[in-house]
């Protein structure tokens, strides 16, 4: 059965990432930076039903060792006993259009702070705000489901982002339905052919599982024109995730002609009461033997089962219709996410290319590169832009 999730080796010596380092104290709260492997952190963030599977200082790690970026934590306390009530973990991203810049964090989609209360909440994003301030750091981007945050801090500005698409799973899987009555027939349907088509979805088992999933994932980001993320991050997630129980790796496999071919595979993150539909590869010659259908029903099923509460499908383009119907299909409706920068003036560019003949032309070219090319250009673009 699925099991729910309940100190990494961070580095934090980069001087400008800590110019202040001195304890503060915020009307009775003290702010001070976190120290890598203070078990207060993972503790605090296990038991904060706020916290996301982002928060956690095994998904800190997995960026730092990917990408090498100047990080700090802050930590908010308010007692003599030092006891956790607020963390903001952060990471200096220097980017060649975008200068350099604070974010919490670069290539997640959703962190910020969290915290026991709205005054810790508070005293974290004013000692984000005050470090930018005094580090080269040109701006601070945060990345919430949180629409409260503009209120709180010195200077916050809140952008409107897209939607996630989540579902809310019952407490008994008896009771589990997937919208309305058409969309529970659509699924079951999929489903069903599914099995009779043979498709048997599995746990992955090993990093070689991961690398034949991978290949996958290069060929589907491929066709959407995305640049994929490098094998060593997901390498990774294995090696630090997996063992905690927070990353599970489903595979659709279907045997014919005497050998087992890889139709599809979803690498989902687990925290608390949630389960996040992180990442998708699939081969798209096979997709008529629904491989997508009976992952997610596998994963949503044994969600439920083992206690989960929320299944997130992740973050929907709003130019994307037909990826928002297939999630709204499960049952699954739009929760809006936001994004904070400061200061207040910095603007931001969503798409740097934007609609038009140049962005047509860049995406016809990218789908014409060979994998391996495609995946050592993804490795540079998510560190350097």
């Amino acid at each position: 059965m699925l099991a729910r999730p309940g100190a990494p080796e961070v580095s934090l010596t980069q001087r400008d990432m800590h110019a202040h380092t001195a304890p503060a104290c915020t009307a009775g709260l003290r702010i001070f930076d976190l120290q890598p492997g203070d078990s207060r952190w993972g503790r605090f963030v296990s038991d904060n039903p706020d916290a996301l599977p982002y928060h956690h200082p095994a998904w800190f790690q997995v960026l730092q060792d990917t990408f090498g970026y100047r990080s700090a934590v802050i930590g908010c306390s308010d007692d003599g006993a030092g006891r956790l009530c607020g963390v903001l973990p952060l990471m200096e991203k220097r980017s060649l259009m975008a200068g350099s810049y604070l974010s919490s964090l670069p290539h997640t989609p959703l962190a910020g702070p969290v915290a026991a209360d709205r005054r810790s909440l508070d005293a974290l994003l004013s000692a984000a705000t005050s470090r930018t301030d005094q580090t080269p750091a040109r701006w601070l981007q945060l990345r919430s489901m949180d629409s409260s945050l503009s209120g709180l801090g010195d200077g916050l500005s809140q952008l409107s982002w897209e939607a996630a698409y989540v579902m809310e799973l019952p407490d008994d899987p008896e009771r589990l339905r997937f919208g309305k009555s058409r969309n529970q027939a659509s699924v079951l349907r999929a489903v069903r052919k599914a099995g009779r088509s043979g498709v048997v979805v599995r746990d992955a088992s090993s990093v070689q599982d991961v690398r034949r999933w991978y290949n996958l994932y290069l060929e589907t980001v491929r066709a959407h024109a995305v640049p994929p993320r490098p094998f060593r991050f997901f390498q990774l997630m294995w090696e630090i995730l997996a063992p905690q129980g927070r990353l599970r790796l489903l595979l659709a496999e279907r045997s014919s002609g005497g050998r087992t071919e890889l139709l599809a595979g979803s690498l989902y993150l687990l925290h608390g009461f949630t389960i996040i539909y992180a990442f998708n590869g699939r081969d798209h010659t096979q997709l008529q033997f629904r491989p997508n259908d009976a992952i997610h029903w596998k994963a949503i099923t044994e969600a439920c089962t083992s206690g989960f509460r929320r299944y997130d499908f992740g973050e929907v383009a709003s130019s994307n219709d037909g990826l928002a119907h297939f999630k709204a299909k499960w049952g699954a409706s739009p929760v809006p996410l936001y994004r904070y920068y400061y200061p207040r003036q910095h603007e931001v560019k969503r798409d740097v290319l934007g609609p038009g003949p140049l962005r047509s032309t860049a995406e016809w070219a990218w789908r014409r590169l060979p994998l391996p090319v495609t995946e050592g250009l993804g490795g540079w673009i998510y560190r350097h832009l």
